[in-house]
């Protein structure tokens, strides 16, 4: 299983945060990191664009989107953007997309948000079509009529990720892309939901085996301090929990919240639990670091204890 961190989407002003994520990735590479996702918050910076800028300050690491949503641009306006952040990175993106959740489909942006499955269906024809350049791209289906040249074409091939949580997405992932992206899955439901559905599909339409990307909050703290590290979670990152796409995705597992998915506790107790979700059939970790604190000076040194207990556990899931 290959550890990564999530990397960007946080709070403060606008003009700081390009060297804060510049100072994160360059820790993250290294430190050894496999990955860093870098999540698309609908408040806050564009994550390709955020892939660009550290694909110029780095060398190995991989870089990945977690995920870009589909209803927002038009699958050439993704497929050339990607194309573009690719080639910055040198070849190292990983595309992460998915059509997201009503309340940011229909609520915040004002499109519909009918068939999602179908609509990702269609709009993967074309941009796969796209990925696959440089030349004609020409697709019709339901949803697209699409006639277009594109000059571009990868510097090297770029997995394509879906964020799959119901079972006719991760039909449509295991045929027509490279993984998945998840958010909300505990080890239960990556194991017994997500991995037997997603594999069946991928074999069933000759593709190699799928990525498994989980993402899971991580706080290194005292054993007794573990409850408080699970209400901090549900605190500033419980929000998601509002979309029924999650709300389903948790009834297949054995966690009620996103404090339940934090992994917790001493280095021994979150080393466990890392492998937990490697015996489920994760292939690659995302951690979202979370400090805890009464004051900024103990949520930065949280911060970065619990970065470098990270960087330390990879090496022995290499």
């Amino acid at each position: 299983m290959r550890i990564g961190v999530m990397i960007g989407a946080e709070r403060g002003d606008g003009a700081r945060k390009v060297a804060r994520l510049l100072a994160d990735i360059e820790w993250a590479e290294a430190a050894g990191m496999d990955s860093a996702w870098i999540p698309q918050v609908p408040t806050d910076f564009d994550a390709l664009t955020a892939v660009a800028l550290m694909g110029a300050r780095t060398s190995r690491i991989e870089l990945g989107t977690a995920v870009v949503p589909l209803q927002a641009q038009h699958p050439i306006a993704l497929a050339r953007q990607a194309l573009s952040a690719q080639a910055a990175a040198g070849g190292r993106l990983a595309l992460g997309v998915g059509p997201s959740h009503h309340w940011i489909v229909r609520d915040m942006l004002g499109l519909p948000y009918e068939r999602p499955a179908a609509y990702t269906r269609d709009y993967l024809e074309v941009l796969r079509a796209a990925l696959n350049g440089p030349g004609p791209v020409d697709v019709e289906n339901e949803t697209f009529l699409v006639h277009n040249p594109l000059d571009l074409g990868p510097v090297s091939p770029m997995p394509v990720l879906v964020a799959a949580l119901g079972p006719v997405m991760l039909k449509l992932a295991g045929a027509h892309a490279d993984g998945t992206v998840l958010w909300m899955a505990d080890e239960r439901a990556v194991a017994d939901h997500v991995v037997p559905r997603i594999t069946s599909a991928a074999e069933e339409a000759g593709r190699p085996a799928p990525r498994i990307v989980a993402g899971i909050p991580v706080c290194l703290c005292e054993p007794s301090r573990v409850d408080e590290a699970r209400e901090r979670a549900n605190r500033i990152l419980g929000e998601a929990e509002i979309s029924p796409n999650y709300q389903r995705l948790l009834e297949y597992g054995d966690i009620k919240d996103v404090g339940g998915l934090c992994a917790a506790g001493d280095e021994k107790a979150i080393a466990a639990r890392f492998r937990r979700f490697a015996d489920a059939g994760v292939t690659d970790l995302s951690v979202r670091l979370l400090p805890i604190g009464d004051t900024r000076d103990e949520l930065v040194a949280s911060k970065y204890r619990t970065r470098e207990m990270i960087s330390e556990l990879a090496k022995g899931f290499r």
